[in-house]
């Protein structure tokens, strides 16, 4: 019973210690599509940009259409500032506007006549860079097309034309489009940016009938990137092996809840003589991760219960370190297992008051693999009572 109790600790401290242990992240780039990679959580200053832009806009609905073309396109402006969350995903708020020609021949006016007027239109716009969704992510990419959605609200000043007082309007906005920025350098993209907007029909001042007033605007611009850049992929885990132990836990866990429903005692049999139990040499093992002699808070029980168990039998503590063998150098290995074996000795000492002079302390590099499968030989063995 004690021995499956043991086991089962055993295996949860590895599911939790499987990684490579001279592990590089992958940083700036992935070696999978982004859809199906984990990134780390950058810092709350880091991946914030800022564009400024410009160019041109025309206004569809209404009387628009029977005008000229050229007659229709007017300036535009915009002023983004937004943060990547992860490589495919950013949130930004922009303010853009200008001035929008609008045609009509209403209100007596003989013929078509352009009442020209301002606007701005503030809107949230959640976009999606499809280059590193769907491809690998890499942050030198010349190239990206980055869709967005968004909604807002606009406002249009009041004006008067041809003695005409057009009153101030505004209106909900949804804004959909899609950002093509070209890499100049790390915090640096000259960007081209497409944008539709709809908005409801009064917007224009001109009613007649249609559901909606529409803006496409076109800008060229700049977009400076602050804080860090670049992404930082975690660490993949080895799921065959995780798969294994846990149907090993699993397992386990059955065995134990079988025995937990046998009687506790059996009036058939003849009762037996207590077995005095001997004081016997108790193992427990500590895992480590990423090239690390860092102790993983889930390694704590196994300390602690080795210090309780030397200090209830007066026994020593022999902590032996070891590095797997198919990872770093033999002399790199050989300080690694060292510094493990201190840092669980420290540990021993200092947390737990299990004397110096208690413990032993050894490390073995990777001369010595306790364990066949070569990750759960980034450990430390505590063993007490060993002659």
């Amino acid at each position: 019973m004690k021995t499956k109790f043991i086991l089962l600790a055993f295996l949860l401290g590895t599911v939790m210690s499987v990684s490579a242990q001279e592990y590089q992240p992958q940083v700036g780039f992935s070696t999978e599509n982004g859809s199906k990679v984990n990134f780390k959580k950058n810092k709350a200053g880091d991946n914030w940009f800022i564009s400024l832009g410009g160019g041109a806009s025309i206004l569809f609905g209404d009387q628009n259409s029977d005008a000229k073309f050229g007659d229709r396109v007017n300036w535009a402006a915009g002023l983004s500032i937004g943060k990547w969350y992860n490589p495919y995903l950013a949130y930004r708020l922009q303010f853009n506007g200008g001035q929008l020609n609008n045609f009509s021949n209403l209100y007596g006016v003989q013929g078509l006549s352009n009442q020209d007027f301002m606007y701005g239109n503030a809107h949230i716009d959640m976009m999606l860079d499809l280059t590193n969704l769907w491809a690998p992510y890499n942050e030198k990419k010349l190239v990206r097309f980055i869709p967005f959605v968004g909604v807002g609200y606009a406002i249009r000043p009041a004006k008067t034309v041809d003695g005409f007082a057009f009153k101030r309007s505004e209106s909900p906005s949804v804004n959909l489009g899609v950002n093509i920025p070209f890499r100049l350098s790390n915090r640096v993209d000259l960007f081209l940016e497409g944008e539709y907007s709809i908005y409801n029909e009064q917007f224009n001042r001109t009613d007649m009938g249609h559901e909606q007033d529409r803006v496409a605007q076109l800008l060229l611009g700049l977009n400076f990137n602050l804080g860090r850049t670049n992404f930082e992929v975690i660490e993949p885990m080895d799921y065959d092996l995780l798969n294994d132990l846990n149907s090993q836990i699993n397992s386990l866990r059955a065995q134990n809840d079988e025995l937990s429903k046998r009687p506790v005692s059996c009036p058939e049999c003849p009762k037996i003589a207590p077995v005095v139990e001997k004081t016997e040499s108790m193992k427990n093992v500590v895992f480590f991760r990423l090239n690390s002699s860092v102790i993983d808070k889930n390694q704590e029980g196994n300390i602690f219960n080795t210090s309780e168990y030397a200090k209830k039998h007066n026994l020593p503590v022999v902590v032996v370190g070891y590095a797997d063998k198919k990872t770093g150098t033999a002399d790199y290995n050989q300080g690694l297992s060292e510094r493990r074996a201190r840092a669980v000795a420290k540990r021993l000492t200092e947390q737990y008051g299990i004397p110096t002079e208690k413990i032993s302390i050894e490390w073995k590099g990777d001369t010595q693999q306790p364990y066949d499968i070569n990750n759960w030989n980034r450990v430390v063995i505590m063993d007490t009572n060993r002659k």
